[in-house]
């Protein structure tokens, strides 16, 4: 499918650089009218995900499954301005919050990470289960959409034939060059707050699980990939920090996904390495649209007038509705 180079995004002038494009709507921006009744399902393997509903009061056969990105939830205002742009449009629609991202901590050692699948894989049986739904589409962000798009390629033809779309913004498709990538000197900011929160959440293991970990394993924690080597990938099953990168990433998943696919991906997102635009790799594919902004940062995409629709939830809605 094409890759369009030519976005019809445009930042507003006073967002002049990337960062500001970044922080501006993540930070600042306010939501409101979005209201979600929450619902815990177990896991298979004895944990439990908390999956927060927005719903049409007229019961729309419509659902969109929204996930969010690293050390965010449901509330995250990318999360939020999304569920209020599908809900006008008489969509139900059901975000889910990782393990430990809820506000409260997973009963198990693990928690998630980009490639936790399986957890995905719950939350979309789960809805179907329910067999209320004709049309299910699927949104993710940051690390929520590496992990919608390796879900959708670990599905291939499998797929259920009720998920038609999915809609992916600020994809880090290959995890070892943005795990380069975010320890760069420019995105020091970005880090520090990420591994405050994730060592944090690996505190609480450690005084829950005291055997498991190796002494002073907070102290050697200084990048995330350090995080990823001594807490991610052994626990979840992982040689080390490479191999978890390797096994995870979306841009091996690609080729197999099998419903239109629309990953928007700004030129200028300060996290995303040069791996995470595969031209080359998405122009010999059926069903991939490559979209590259000139700007719009990470999960940004503000439009001029700051209570407008934002053009990322203005592009799902036209992906989706087309």
């Amino acid at each position: 499918m094409p890759v369009i180079s030519e976005s019809s995004y445009r930042s507003p002038f006073w967002l002049p650089n990337r960062h500001l494009q970044t922080i501006y709507p993540n930070i600042l921006r306010r939501i409101e009218g979005v209201h979600y009744q929450r619902e815990r399902i177990d896991t298979p393997d004895g944990d439990f995900l908390d999956l927060d509903w927005c719903k049409s009061p007229s019961g729309q056969p419509r659902l969109v499954i929204m996930s969010h990105g690293l050390e965010g939830d449901t509330h995250r205002t990318y999360m939020k301005g999304m569920v209020r742009a599908f809900r006008q449009q008489n969509w139900d629609v059901l975000t889910w919050n990782y393990r430990g991202c809820s506000g409260e901590n997973n009963r198990l050692i693990k928690a998630y990470h980009s490639g936790a699948t399986y957890d995905l894989a719950t939350v979309v049986q789960h809805a179907l289960s329910l067999n209320v739904y004709q049309e299910v589409v699927m949104v993710g962000f940051s690390l929520g959409g590496n992990l919608t798009l390796k879900y959708l390629g670990e599905q291939g033809a499998q797929l259920s034939e009720l998920i038609t779309k999915s809609v992916i913004f600020s994809a880090p498709v290959d995890l070892a060059a943005c795990a380069d990538e975010i320890s760069k000197p420019h995105n020091f900011i970005y880090a520090k707050r990420f591994l405050r929160t994730l060592k944090q959440k690996l505190k609480a293991k450690i005084e829950r699980y005291p055997d498991a970990f190796a002494p002073g394993i907070m102290q050697q924690i200084k990048t995330l990939r350090d995080f990823d080597n001594l807490y991610t990938a052994p626990v979840h099953g992982f040689e080390n920090a490479q191999d978890y990168y390797k096994q995870c990433s979306a841009r091996y998943f690609l080729d197999t996904i099998a419903i239109p696919t629309l990953i928007v991906n700004a030129q200028n997102d300060s996290f995303l390495a040069p791996t995470c635009y595969p031209k080359t790799q998405v122009e010999k594919l059926d069903w991939i649209f490559l979209e590259i902004p000139r700007k719009g940062g990470h999960c940004g995409f503000a439009p001029a007038k700051p209570n407008d629709l934002y053009w990322s939830e203005q592009r799902a809605l036209e992906f989706v509705q087309g």
